[in-house]
């Protein structure tokens, strides 16, 4: 944005500014009340940025975490962008429509071992979890701003490139409520870092991070892992890098990571169709995309944008195409994995199986 317009809209950013604080030390002084008492542990993963900061794959992590100790976890998500209401647990039957994309992904990630549940009402949405008897702590999804539930734990996301305390609050900027609010995390993780990040940069990102979360506040860095593309339908081979030319088609908040990525690892990006976040793609707009893929040619996407491109409507154009996903997971940097671990057990139940 530029410097004249950040300046014009910073009254507008100071008053939402204000509604936010208000909101917060409501439920700072009990005078809102937040749930908090639940049969096992609630971790929240959130930002303080509107878009993309890796709250999927990270969300993922931490599932995976509590798996290995013998914990049996469940997802709660809004599920943002679907046109449905109410509380939905996942199924073979759902779609990005009916779930919305990135718990979908979830569900599909975990291939329906972990319950995933999606719910605009979180209280109403852990109490209906908790009541399956195979959950035994829940992961939220996007729920940092979600003050009805006082989660026993919780991470706060911020991006290297887009660090919080370089932003503003909306309209001015992009943040959700004013940098203050990162006093509520338990842990900061700094995501899609350089995997060359120095120990003086690091340290220079702590200190900023630390000008507004509590001085106690671990902050640790994760970086992205990009894994073999996978074909969305059929068992077609990946293309090598360097090899065949490839389309891009993205609906993310920040695809220019993933683009970065493949111009590194030698693939050629002869077109990048790039829409808004949790876009609902059409027959006409693949049809468009699908013109640049000539012969030799395939498309590359995302995970959470698969999970929309199989949506029954599209299923005519895209059963014709080559059309593969990029996996993504989180590797932490130095120490960081095993300090989260640290951080996280205390809320390690193991149970049995039901």
């Amino acid at each position: 944005m530029p410097p004249f317009l950040t300046l014009l809209l910073l009254p507008f950013s100071w008053l939402y500014a204000s509604v936010m604080a208000v909101r917060n030390w409501l439920y700072d002084t009990g005078r809102k009340s937040s749930g908090s008492a639940w049969p096992g542990p609630v971790l929240s993963v959130g930002n303080l940025r509107v878009g993309g900061t890796g709250k999927t794959p990270h969300v993922a992590w931490l599932v995976r975490e509590l798996l290995s100790q013998g914990q049996q976890p469940a997802i709660l998500s809004r599920g943002y962008g679907r046109r449905t209401h109410g509380f939905r647990l996942g199924s073979v039957q759902e779609t990005a429509e009916t779930f919305g994309d990135e718990p979908l992904q979830h569900y599909q990630d975990f291939g329906g071992a972990v319950p995933v549940a999606v719910c605009e009402d979180r209280l109403t949405g852990l109490n209906k979890l908790f009541a399956l008897p195979q959950v035994g702590a829940v992961v939220l999804d996007d729920a940092y701003q979600h003050r009805r539930v006082q989660p026993d734990f919780s991470v706060l996301l911020t991006e290297q490139h887009r660090p919080f305390y370089d932003d503003y609050v909306l309209p001015a900027g992009r943040l959700r409520e004013s940098r203050a609010g990162a006093r509520r995390a338990n842990v900061v993780i700094v995501t899609k870092c350089d995997a060359n990040l120095n120990d003086a940069r690091q340290q220079e990102i702590t200190r900023r991070i630390r000008c507004y979360a509590r001085p106690e506040v671990p902050v640790l860095f994760s970086t992205y892992a990009y894994a073999a593309p996978v074909p969305l339908a059929g068992s077609a081979a990946p293309p090598a890098p360097g090899g065949p030319e490839i389309v891009l088609l993205t609906g993310i908040a920040q695809p220019g990571p993933l683009l970065e990525y493949l111009t590194a690892a030698g693939f050629r990006v002869v077109h990048h169709a790039a829409f808004a976040d949790h876009h609902s793609f059409t027959a006409a707009e693949i049809a468009a995309v699908a013109a640049h893929c000539g012969p030799g040619r395939c498309i590359f996407t995302t995970q959470k944008d698969a999970t929309r491109l199989l949506a029954p409507a599209l299923h005519t154009e895209i059963a014709r195409l080559p059309v593969f996903y990029i996996p993504i997971t989180v590797e932490f940097l130095a120490d960081g994995a095993a300090r989260l671990r640290q951080l996280l057990s205390p809320f390690i139940q193991p149970q049995a199986v039901v």
